[in-house]
């Protein structure tokens, strides 16, 4: 029982971190573009051309 003591504000620590870490990619923007990366992976810009 008196590890509740300790594991609940653990929990709740972790829960407001995590829901910072979701504001934060929000405010920069990480989830502007979802299509993107899926037409970025076809095109060869790696490859030189002869």
């Amino acid at each position: 029982m008196n590890v509740l003591i300790f594991l609940i504000p653990a929990a709740l620590a972790l829960g407001l971190l995590a829901l910072y870490g979701l504001f934060w990619s929000l405010r920069r923007g990480q989830y502007e573009d979802l299509e993107g990366a899926a037409y970025r992976i076809l095109q060869d810009d790696d490859i030189e051309k002869k």
